[in-house]
């Protein structure tokens, strides 16, 4: 078999996609992985890059264009490594994610069940209600190049809501016309790293300036810009973050102006959020997924159930309102509070919150003699460290309820359960981040009896 070189050109048939988004095919027998692949085309396509397992390629002629194919409605993809599916038509991106999220499963999680749907987005853009913009050393806004930390400016991104996008290009002004220098990563001088934008159903913002210092010249008049850019901003917050590192938020704020809280409302309930509670991005969908875990979860009001990495208390009130009592555990203090104040809020009186990480909520639980039915997990991209597991399955939960942001690793979680003795009867895809190469997974774990 041949080495595929550098520059050459080959004509291949793209079959599938990786969990980037790449199209997958091969040529000379080998493995090609190629950025703006569309499945079912044959394509002319030159090698960039020849590595031991794969090599990765563009498109340079399309020989059979598939009826998938989208002229990309975004200046900026795909340079700015926000979108990874801006060149297929949406139902292919279903598709594409659905099909993710069962490979991983049966692949990866030795788990032969199908992905019995993909609840698809009704918007594809303009569903973000947070955002996180980087600010480059040239005071401009926008998103991290692909495997990069350069930053393409992107302060009119489609993704975004209306406020975000607003208040990016005030914020860009201020910058520009004050002189104020923004952040560079090399050199660790300047002040602006990011600029933060949460909005609410009903439109509101709240902005959070992250910053290299303790503040920033004329901040009133930072404030002002704000305000006139973007009339339904409820406070803005200024966090310290003086650090040398990737993580974007530091742990001191002091507000500028306003508020330091936002309130929205999902699945009938109303959360109160900080700068850094953990809150799903689209609130649509997010209603659509928990849903869908409460359905697996089976509750007839006289279970106990246990939500691990509870955030804000989203998932732990929506399962509280048909389960006997409910229990979250979180390791963020200010998202705890968040919690405890929204089950206030909502007048729910059958759930407590716990500080601190999964495994020693679930060991403090299990030396309490608690013996929850049904357990819930939304875990970061990282998954679940064994020690949660095995805490887990110590606890005997009649059902485990597991939502994930990554198949990758739900799938390798997956099997450490099989081990523990819970095998996956139920999962259901729900796309959370249209356009982009991520999806939401909520399947269901059944505890084998003997």
């Amino acid at each position: 078999m041949a080495q595929l070189q550098k520059n050459q050109v080959h004509t291949v048939t793209v079959t599938g996609y990786t969990a980037e988004g790449l199209g997958v095919a091969r040529a000379e027998g080998q493995v090609v992985f190629i950025h703006g692949g569309v499945r079912g085309e044959v394509c002319a396509v030159r090698i960039l890059k020849v590595l031991k397992n794969v090599a990765y390629g563009r498109v340079e002629e399309i020989l059979t264009r598939s009826p998938a194919r989208r002229e990309p409605d975004c200046p900026h993809y795909p340079a700015c490594g926000g979108c990874d599916f801006r060149h297929i038509s949406y139902e292919e991106e279903l598709e594409a994610k659905r099909q993710r999220v069962e490979d991983a499963l049966r692949r990866i999680g030795g788990a032969e069940i199908p992905v019995e749907e993909i609840l698809g987005s009704q918007a594809v853009d303009g569903y973000r209600n947070k955002c996180q913009f980087p600010v480059s050393p040239e005071g401009r806004a926008g998103f991290y190049r692909a495997r990069s930390h350069d930053v393409v400016p992107a302060a009119d991104c489609r993704l975004q809501a209306e406020q975000a996008n607003a208040v990016a290009q005030a914020v860009e002004a201020y910058l520009r016309e004050e002189g104020v220098p923004a952040y560079d990563e090399r050199t660790r001088r300047g002040l602006l790293r990011h600029i933060y934008v949460r909005t609410s159903r009903e439109g509101r913002a709240l902005v959070c300036l992250v910053v290299n210092g303790e503040a920033l010249p004329r901040e009133a008049v930072l404030v002002e810009r704000i305000r006139a850019a973007c009339p339904e901003t409820a406070g803005v917050v200024l966090n310290t973050n003086d650090r040398d590192t990737n993580v974007v938020l530091g742990e001191r704020y002091r507000t500028l102006w306003g508020e330091d809280t936002l309130t929205d409302t999902l699945c009938g309930l109303r959360f109160r959020l900080s700068v850094p509670s953990f809150y799903q991005v689209n609130r649509a969908q997010a209603e659509r997924l928990y849903g869908k875990a409460r359905e697996f979860a089976g509750l007839t009001g006289r279970e106990t159930v246990l939500d691990l990495y509870c955030g804000a208390g989203t998932i732990t009130l929506v399962m509280a309102r048909q389960a006997g009592q409910a229990v979250g555990a979180e390791i963020v203090a200010a998202a705890v509070e968040n919690a405890e104040e929204n089950a206030r809020l909502n007048g729910v009186e059958n759930v407590r919150f716990l500080l601190g990480d999964a495994g020693e909520a679930a060991a403090r639980l299990a030396a309490e003699a608690l013996r929850p039915q049904v357990v819930v997990v939304d875990p970061p991209r990282k998954g679940l460290g064994e020690e949660v597991i095995a805490a887990i399955a110590a606890m005997g939960p009649e059902r485990v309820v597991y939502v994930s942001c990554d198949p990758g690793t739900l799938g390798r979680d997956l099997r450490r359960f099989a081990e523990a003795g819970y095998r996956a009867a139920r999962a259901a895809a729900v796309d959370l981040f249209p356009r982009t190469r991520h999806v939401e997974t909520a399947a269901l774990l059944l505890r084998e009896t003997t």
